[in-house]
């Protein structure tokens, strides 16, 4: 490794699994030393062990802001220092459609992912900007840059947090703090329970499937030096799905030929 991070203190929030699991793994092996932070108190503690003396586990409700103050003391008590906050932690909503969606699950979307992301930039920001500067990613999704059917309390949740994100991008860079975001695909994670293959197949150029790591390469440029002039931008992984459907799709479509049809009812003729 290249030790890209070496000398850096950063929290990572969500950090137990998934993309934040594979995130404080990348940032440790890259010089770093972690807070990880997730109310799985089980998988947060197993996952600092395995990764020595650079990582720590703090239980953190992120919708709570005295919880993420605290967690951001934390971190500044034991490695001595705060340079980089991924803002990751996050929950899925209701797929209800609209006309029946009673929102019951509205509060607490938006008191995690929109919330924690608020509390988290600006507790950071506020240690960061009164010591030279340091770089927030906020975690949003590909749900947060088209429309579509689907969980509308986490699609308004993402993209609010892209708007905030950019918002505090442009009032943070006097204090040398940079913001981005990163946008995810379809990445199987605890909250991508759907059917993948399918989704990848018909709506994602690139058929490979990816990976939590995937994402954590992602945040690692962003998080450091070679990042240094970036600030304000969305970064979406997601194989091209952003962009546009899949080639063969898009003729099959055009054409009506039944032998493209046929390969796509079979998994597509790229590979999966």
């Amino acid at each position: 490794m290249a030790e890209e991070l070496a000398g850096k203190v950063a929290i990572v929030t969500g950090g137990a699994s998934g993309i934040g699991r594979a995130t404080a793994e990348l940032f440790v092996a890259e010089g770093a030393r972690v807070v990880v932070a997730d109310t799985n108190a089980e998988l947060g503690d197993e996952l600092a062990a395995s990764l020595g003396d650079a990582a720590a586990f703090r239980r953190t409700d992120v919708s709570d802001a005295d919880d993420v103050q605290a967690l951001v003391d934390f971190a500044v008590e034991r490695f001595g220092g705060l340079h980089v906050m991924f803002n990751n932690a996050g929950i899925g909503s209701s797929f209800s459609r609209f006309l029946d969606e009673d929102f019951a699950d509205y509060e607490r979307v938006m008191s995690v992912n929109l919330w924690g992301v608020i509390a988290g930039s600006q507790r950071a920001a506020r240690h960061m900007a009164a010591f030279g500067g340091g770089s927030i990613i906020n975690t949003a999704s590909i749900a947060a840059l088209s429309g579509g059917a689907g969980p509308i309390t986490y699609r308004a949740s993402k993209a609010a947090v892209v708007q905030f994100s950019r918002s505090i991008a442009v009032d943070l860079a006097e204090h040398g703090i940079r913001v981005n975001v990163i946008a995810p695909g379809h990445i199987a994670t605890a909250i991508t329970t759907y059917d993948m293959g399918a989704i990848i197949r018909t709506t994602q150029p690139l058929q490979r499937h990816g990976t939590p790591e995937d994402v954590a390469n992602a945040v690692l440029f962003l998080a450091g030096d070679r990042a240094a002039q970036i600030t304000g931008i969305v970064v979406p992984v997601d194989g091209g799905t952003v962009a546009g459907g899949p080639v063969n799709q898009m003729r099959m479509l055009m054409t009506g030929d039944k032998q493209m049809q046929d390969k796509l009812r079979q998994g597509g003729s790229d590979g999966r």
